[in-house]
């Protein structure tokens, strides 16, 4: 279970506190939605949760089966099973999609004491996976997202996910950009990697995503804080009336 403990984080540089005492639980085998207004903290949330610097805890705590994960280093969070998809993934030029993910992969497994995959296993295993994702092997044989629509890097960030095979899923607006199409087949990507043993946590501005992901629950976030829950239909809510009440203005 992810368990997110009075939560307040601030820009390290900045006095400016973003996060003000959030608090939440997200079971193994749920997907939870975190929707809100720009400026919430939505994405502040999602990169807290990896480790990534510039971003300061003051009070509270975040638990991951269990363990803190606060003081842990993002590899260290990668090895327990925490996974981030960007909004914007990275471009890395230079660097061909098979190293980069082969590299990833065979980290990842060395660090959990796993044995790593030969050259053959992983291209069996990465071909696999990415036919499911409408992913040809010839895409991954060019530099990282370098001239990648947007539809193509959340593809091949979803194909980084199914190869990790993280047990936290933090999904960062993973709808952005996307046509209706890609939509659809990242939406069966991610819905594919649901397991009890899995929880995923996805951050998005619109409803539209969660009629293909659909959530067990869904949180407002507003001024840095939860502030309602409900099921599925609280999403439906939103789209119709914003997020004027939860703001006091609309976003």
């Amino acid at each position: 279970m992810l368990e997110i403990k009075n939560l307040h984080v601030k820009l390290a540089d900045e006095d400016r506190v973003i996060l003000k005492g959030l608090s939440l639980k997200v079971p193994k085998g749920e997907v939870h939605a975190i929707m809100g207004p720009n400026g919430s903290g939505k994405s502040t949330l999602a990169y807290v949760l990896a480790g990534r610097d510039g971003y300061e805890v003051t009070e509270g705590d975040i638990h991951w089966n269990g363990e803190s994960i606060l003081e842990m280093p993002p590899d260290e969070r990668a090895a327990k099973g925490v996974f981030l998809a960007f909004q914007y993934p990275m471009e890395i030029p230079g660097v061909a999609g098979l190293t980069f993910l082969r590299t990833a992969t065979n980290a990842l497994r060395k660090k959990r004491g796993e044995p790593e995959l030969t050259t053959p296993a992983f291209m069996k295993l990465v071909k696999e996976k990415g036919d499911k994702l409408n992913i040809d092997i010839e895409m991954l044989k060019r530099p990282v997202n370098v001239g990648f629509s947007g539809g193509e890097k959340k593809r091949s960030e979803i194909l980084q996910m199914a190869l990790l095979e993280p047990t936290l899923c933090v999904l960062d607006e993973t709808d952005s950009g996307l046509d209706i199409d890609a939509l659809r087949i990242v939406s069966d990507g991610v819905n594919a990697l649901r397991s009890k043993d899995r929880a995923f946590l996805v951050i998005t501005h619109y409803q539209r995503l969660l009629n293909h992901i659909v959530p067990d629950k869904v949180h407002v976030l507003a001024d840095g804080k939860i502030q309602k829950s409900g099921g599925k239909e609280l999403a439906l809510e939103l789209e119709k009336a914003g997020y004027a009440g939860f703001t006091g203005k609309a976003a």
